[in-house]
C-alpha cells in the first residue's frame, strides 16, 4: 500500500464512494445537468444545489438518504485556474446526503469509515476541523471515533458554518483534512498551510433556522449535507503533485503538450500554467457542450465562450498556431465517457462548436494585432517607450488578447509595457466581478438594478399580441447605460411593455423588430433580467433615443414554430407516461425554431417499438385536433386537478396551468398552439441517454418534419439510382454489401498476416544472444494484429528470449508488440510495462499481458529511437 492509503483510478474513486453509500441504504442518482434548475445560479456550482429545495422546506425528498457525483462548473477564480493546485473550473463533488435521517454521529462514523478503511487513508495523516462552538461533534470526533483532541482544530463561522443566505436553514461544518508531510511535526497543525494539507470531505450539519434578527433555533428535521472533491482525492491516492496530474487531467494536458511538441514535467512554471489552463477548460467545455449550452455573448454562453478563448489563448502561449482544440476536446471526451456517456453522445456538436468558435477568435485575435499596433504608432508619436497599462489590459479583456503577446511585440518594436498597471487593471475588474459570486456579470446588472429603482419591470403582452407600441425605459451598450444609440450598433433595449417572449422553461426568445419613424433593429434574442425584458439586438437603420416610442413586431414564423415544438413537448411527455412509465418526469428541455430536446427520468433505454408507439400517439393527438384551455390558478388548485409539474421546478401561489383535456395538463408559462392540429407532425430524431438514470429524445415538429422527409427522400433516391434497386430493396443490398466487404477484409487480414509471418522469418537471422538468451530487436511493416502474429511466431522459435517488433502504418500511428517467454518473466521483466514504456517516446503508451503486450504511438520519426532504446534495455536487463 502507498503512503498515501489505496491507490486507485479517478473511475475507481468515484464508483467506490457510491457503492459504499448505496451499501448504507443511500439512493444513487444520477448527477444533475450543469444548467441547473435554480434560477438564482447561471451554472450547477455545488454537489447540494439539486437538493437545495429540499433543505429549504420547499419540496419533499423522494428518499431519506441520497449519494452522488455531481459534475460542477465555477468560474469565480478563473485566474487561480493552473496556478494553483486544486483550482478548477469543472470539478466533480462526491457527495452523500440525509434529508431528516440520520445526523451527525453517523455521517462522522460513515466518512471516518470511508477514509481509513475503504480509501485506507492512514488516520495519523488525518486532522479534522469543526465549528467553534460545536462541542458535539468535536466530542464525536474525540470520544467515538478516537482522534486525538489537538488533531481537532476549531475554526470560526467563515470556514466552518453553512448558510443558504442572510436566513434559513444552516448549520456547522466539520472537514477532514489530509497531511502531505507529517515529518513536519504536531507542533504547529496550520491547516490554512496548502503546500501541507488538502481539506477533501466537508460535512454539513444543517441543524438550524436563522430568523431576520439572526436568531437561531434548532429544526424540525435534522439534514446531512457532504462533499468530497474527487479531483482532490484522486490526487492523495494517485501521489501526484497536483489534481491536475491525477489520470482525471493529465491526459489532456498531455494531448495538448503533444500539439504544442513540448514535455509537461521539462517545461517551466509559465508553461506548465498554460497547459494546465487548456487541460481544465477543456474538459469544463465539453461538459458545458454537452449539457445543452452553446456559445454566445449573454449567460452561460458567455462563459462557455470565455472558456474556448481562454484555451485558444493559452495554446498561442504554448506555440499552437494552428486550430487544435477539437482535437484536445476528443481525449477529454475519452477520459469522460465511461461515467458521462453524454460527452461522447455529442461528440460532433461538441467538436462543431469549438471549431467554430475557434475560428472566430483566431479572428478576433487578428484585429487586436492590429489594435496593437496603432496603440504602437501612437506610443511612438508621443515620444514614449512604454505602452501603458490600461491598453494593454484593453488588448487582453476586449480582444482577449494574452500580455505576453503584448509584452513579447513590443519588445521586438523597443518598447516596454506596464505590468503594474496592467495588474491595477486587472484587479480593479475582478473586485467587479467578485460581486457576482459564482457567476459572471454578464447582463450589465448593476444598471439593471439602478433601474429597478425608478420604473416599473416590463409588462409581457405576448401571450394575447403579436404586435405593439411601447416605450423605450433603457439602452445599453457595452453594459452601460446609455441615452441614444445610432445605426450599426449592438444595443440592449428595455421597453415597458413587450410582445417579446424571454427566453424561459426551456423555450428561446422570439426574434423580431422594432421600428419607428425611419427606425429598424433586428432583434436576435431576449433574456429576462430580474423583472426586465432585455432584448439583444442591431440598429439597422435610423437612430434610437431614450424615451422613444417603438412598434415591437415579433417574427411570427419563428414563434409559430417555437410554440409547435414546446406543445410537443408536452404531448410527448404525457405519451412517456402513458407509454413507458407514469412515474418519468421532466429532467430539462430545449425548444427552439428547429427543433426540441426534451430530457426525462429513466433507468433504462427505449426500445425501438416504444419509440414508434410514442411517436404513433403523438400524432394521433394532433391529429384529433385537441383545444387548448390555458388558466391562472392557485398553485394548489393545480395540484389537486392533477398538473405536471417539473420536478425541482420552484412556482409561486399562482401558476399558469396549459391543458389540453384528456391529454395532457401542465404548469408551463411557454407559448403553445391553440390546438394541437396546428403542430401539423411530429417526428423522433434520436433517443439517447445522457447520465446515469437520464435519458434524452430529440425530435422535430410542424414544417421541420417535411424538410426532415425532404432530404432522407433525396437520399433514399440516390442510393436506389446508385445500387439500381427499389427503396425497399435498399437495406437488404446494403447488408449484402457489408458481408461482403468483411468477407473480403478478412482475406486481406489472413494475407498480410501470412505475408508478415514470412517476413518475420526472416529477421530470425537478427536475434542477438544474451546469456542463455535471444532478444530480437527488429522494425516490421506490417498492420497491428499480424505484427501481433509475427512477435509471437518468433519468440516460439526463439525459446527463451525476447521479441520487440515495431512498424509505422500511418503518417501519424505507430505499432509496437512485445513478447516475452516465461524465462523472461522470471529475470523481472514484463511485456506490458516494458512496451508501455517504449511507446512513450513515440508520444504513445499502451500495456498488456507479462508474456504479450501492444502499444501505439502518433511519431513514427522517433520509432528507430524506441526501438534502439528497446533492445539496449533489454540486453541490460538480461544480461
Amino acid at each position: 500500500m502507498s503512503p498515501s492509503g489505496k491507490s486507485l483510478s479517478g473511475s475507481e474513486i468515484r464508483q467506490t464512494f457510491l457503492d459504499f453509500y448505496q451499501q448504507r441504504s443511500h439512493a444513487i442518482l444520477p448527477s444533475a445537468s450543469l444548467i441547473p434548475e435554480d434560477p438564482t445560479v447561471l451554472l450547477t456550482i455545488a454537489g447540494m444545489l439539486p437538493f437545495k429545495p429540499i433543505f429549504l422546506g420547499q419540496r419533499a425528498a423522494e428518499v431519506p438518504r441520497a449519494t452522488t457525483s455531481q459534475k460542477c462548473i465555477r468560474t469565480n477564480d478563473i485566474e487561480n485556474v493552473g496556478r494553483t493546485a486544486r483550482h478548477h473550473t469543472f470539478f466533480e463533488m462526491l457527495g452523500n446526503f440525509s434529508f431528516g435521517d440520520y445526523f451527525k454521529e453517523r455521517a462522522i462514523a460513515y466518512a471516518w469509515e470511508l477514509s481509513t478503511k475503504v480509501f485506507q487513508l492512514p488516520p495519523e495523516r488525518l486532522v479534522v476541523s469543526v465549528f467553534r462552538e460545536d462541542d458535539e461533534a468535536f466530542a464525536i470526533w474525540r470520544d467515538q471515533i478516537g482522534i486525538p483532541a489537538y488533531r481537532i482544530q476549531r475554526m470560526g463561522e467563515e470556514d466552518n458554518f453553512w448558510k443558504s443566505g442572510a436566513t434559513g436553514p444552516c448549520g456547522p461544518c466539520s472537514e477532514i483534512y489530509y497531511d502531505f508531510h507529517p515529518e513536519l511535526g504536531d507542533e504547529t497543525l496550520d491547516l490554512e498551510d496548502d503546500s501541507r494539507f488538502i481539506e477533501f470531505y466537508n460535512l454539513v450539519f444543517m441543524q438550524y433556522n436563522r430568523d431576520a434578527d439572526g436568531n437561531l433555533t434548532p429544526l424540525e428535521k435534522q439534514n446531512i449535507d457532504t462533499g468530497m472533491g474527487l479531483e482532490r482525492m484522486a490526487q492523495i491516492l494517485q501521489e501526484v503533485p497536483n489534481n491536475y496530474e491525477t489520470d482525471l487531467i493529465f491526459p489532456i494536458i498531455q494531448a495538448a503538450a503533444d500539439c504544442a511538441g513540448i514535455d509537461y514535467h521539462e517545461s517551466d512554471e509559465k508553461t506548465k500554467v498554460s497547459l494546465k489552463v487548456v487541460g481544465d477548460h477543456v474538459r469544463a467545455v465539453v461538459h458545458l457542450i454537452a449539457d445543452g449550452v452553446s456559445a454566445s455573448n449573454v449567460g452561460r454562453g458567455y462563459i462557455l465562450r470565455r472558456l474556448i478563448r481562454r484555451v485558444v489563448r493559452h495554446g498561442r502561449l504554448l506555440g499552437i498556431n494552428e486550430p487544435f482544440t477539437d482535437k484536445i476536446a476528443e481525449v477529454a471526451i475519452a477520459v469522460s465517457e465511461s461515467a458521462y456517456p453524454n460527452v461522447r453522445e455529442r461528440e460532433s456538436t461538441i467538436k462543431a462548436q469549438l471549431q467554430d468558435e475557434e475560428a472566430r477568435f483566431l479572428k478576433t485575435l487578428a484585429r487586436g494585432e492590429k489594435l496593437l499596433q496603432e496603440t504602437i504608432d501612437k506610443v511612438r508619436e508621443e515620444g514614449k517607450t512604454e505602452i501603458a497599462g490600461k491598453d494593454a489590459f484593453k488588448l487582453y479583456d476586449t480582444y482577449g488578447f494574452p500580455l505576453e503577446l503584448t509584452m513579447e511585440i513590443a519588445e521586438e518594436e523597443g518598447l516596454t509595457v506596464d505590468e503594474s498597471g496592467f495588474d491595477t487593471a486587472m484587479q480593479e475588474q475582478m473586485a467587479m466581478s467578485k460581486g457576482a459570486h459564482e457567476t459572471i456579470d454578464l447582463t450589465a446588472q448593476g444598471a439593471l438594478d439602478k433601474l429597478a429603482e425608478t420604473v416599473d419591470s416590463t409588462e409581457f403582452t405576448g401571450y394575447t399580441e403579436r404586435s405593439g407600441l411601447a416605450k423605450v425605459i433603457a439602452l445599453l451598450v457595452d453594459g452601460q447605460s446609455v441615452d441614444f444609440v445610432e445605426a450599426g450598433t449592438e444595443v440592449r433595449i428595455i421597453l415597458d411593455r413587450t410582445p417579446f417572449y424571454a427566453e424561459s422553461g426551456g423555450q428561446v426568445g422570439d426574434r423580431g423588430y422594432l421600428s419607428g419613424n425611419n427606425l429598424l433593429i433586428r432583434i436576435d434574442d431576449v433574456q429576462k433580467e430580474s423583472d426586465f425584458f432585455v432584448h439583444f439586438g442591431r440598429v439597422e437603420r435610423g437612430n434610437i433615443n431614450l424615451g422613444d416610442e417603438v412598434n415591437a413586431q415579433i417574427d411570427r414564423a419563428c414563434r409559430l414554430r417555437a410554440q409547435a415544438n414546446h406543445t410537443a413537448t408536452h404531448l410527448l411527455q404525457a405519451a412517456l407516461k402513458d407509454i413507458v412509465d407514469p412515474d418519468i418526469g421532466q429532467a430539462g428541455s430545449l425548444v427552439n425554431f428547429d427543433r426540441l430536446r426534451f430530457d426525462f427520468n429513466c433507468p433504462r433505454a427505449l426500445t425501438p417499438q416504444e419509440l414508434e408507439e410514442i411517436e404513433e400517439r403523438v400524432n394521433t393527438w394532433i391529429a384529433e385536433s385537441h383545444g387548448a384551455q390555458i388558466n391562472v390558478m392557485a398553485l394548489t388548485e393545480a395540484k389537486d386537478k392533477g398538473a405536471t409539474a417539473m420536478f425541482g421546478e420552484k412556482y409561486g401561489d399562482t401558476v399558469r396551468v396549459v391543458d389540453y383535456p384528456g391529454v395532457s395538463m401542465e404548469l408551463c408559462g411557454g407559448t403553445h398552439v391553440q390546438n394541437t392540429a396546428e403542430i401539423g407532425l411530429f417526428k423522433i430524431i434520436s433517443e439517447t441517454g445522457i447520465s446515469s438514470g437520464v435519458r434524452r429524445i430529440e425530435a422535430i415538429a410542424g414544417a421541420a418534419v417535411l424538410e426532415y422527409l425532404k432530404v432522407r427522400d433525396t437520399v433514399v433516391r440516390e442510393l436506389g439510382e446508385r445500387f439500381k434497386t427499389k427503396p425497399e430493396e435498399i437495406v437488404d443490398r446494403v447488408v449484402s454489401l457489408q458481408d461482403e466487404l468483411k468477407s473480403t477484409q478478412k482475406e486481406l487480414d489472413r494475407l498480410s498476416s501470412e505475408l508478415a509471418i514470412v517476413k518475420s522469418d526472416r529477421l530470425l537471422s537478427q536475434a542477438e544472444p544474451v546469456g542463455n538468451m535471444k532478444v530480437l530487436v527488429a522494425q516490421l511493416d506490417a498492420d497491428p494484429n499480424a505484427l501481433k502474429t509475427a512477435a509471437e511466431r518468433l519468440v516460439q522459435k526463439l525459446g527463451d528470449g525476447a521479441v520487440v517488433l515495431g512498424s509505422a502504418p500511418a503518417a501519424d500511428k505507430v505499432s509496437l508488440v512485445a513478447a516475452f517467454s516465461k524465462s523472461v518473466n522470471q529475470q523481472g521483466l514484463q511485456a506490458g510495462k516494458f512496451i508501455g514504456k517504449i511507446a512513450k517516446i513515440c508520444g504513445g503508451g499502451g500495456g498488456g499481458r507479462p508474456n504479450l503486450a501492444q502499444a501505439g504511438g502518433r511519431d513514427p520519426s522517433k520509432l528507430p529511437e524506441a526501438l534502439a532504446t528497446a533492445k539496449t534495455e533489454l540486453i541490460s536487463a538480461l544480461g
